[in-house]
């Protein structure tokens, strides 16, 4: 008998993202729908973040051990940037956090130069966290 899978330790994630928007002065909702992904769906967004104005769409995935969300990232890029396109936001983070990943640096140094992704930034949570809490999204 297989044991399932724990899939709520991205919630550790989601705690850390407010304190770190709120110390950069940034207002944010979480869990906010923004339209239609490819194929149909809705496409929902982990954070929309606000300030002076200016909205900035995020995405949030958590690998703690080796798993499915790294065969999601790329997919995950093209939503992101197509919602920019679209005029949902100015640009869009992907933040990858947890230990489990074997592709992180590849998707966060490398990524950009198979898909045409100008708007969208992937990065370590501990990245993302040092930028939103300097208020430098």
């Amino acid at each position: 008998m297989m044991t399932p899978r724990r899939t709520t330790t991205g919630q550790v994630l989601e705690r850390m993202m407010p304190p770190a928007f709120e110390h950069g002065g940034y207002e944010f909702k979480k869990q906010q729908r923004i339209g239609q992904r490819f194929g149909g769906g809705a496409h929902w967004i982990d954070w929309l973040v606000e300030k002076d104005g200016k909205v900035i769409l995020v995405s949030d995935k958590w690998q703690g051990t080796s798993g499915t969300a790294e065969q999601k990232v790329p997919f995950e890029v093209l939503c992101l940037q197509e919602a920019v396109d679209l005029k949902k936001g100015l640009r869009a983070y992907l933040v990858l956090g947890g230990d489990g990943w074997k592709l992180r640096d590849f998707f966060v140094r490398d990524l950009k130069k198979f898909l045409k992704m100008p708007d969208v930034r992937i990065m370590t949570l501990e990245s993302f966290i040092t930028l939103a809490s300097a208020g430098k999204l």
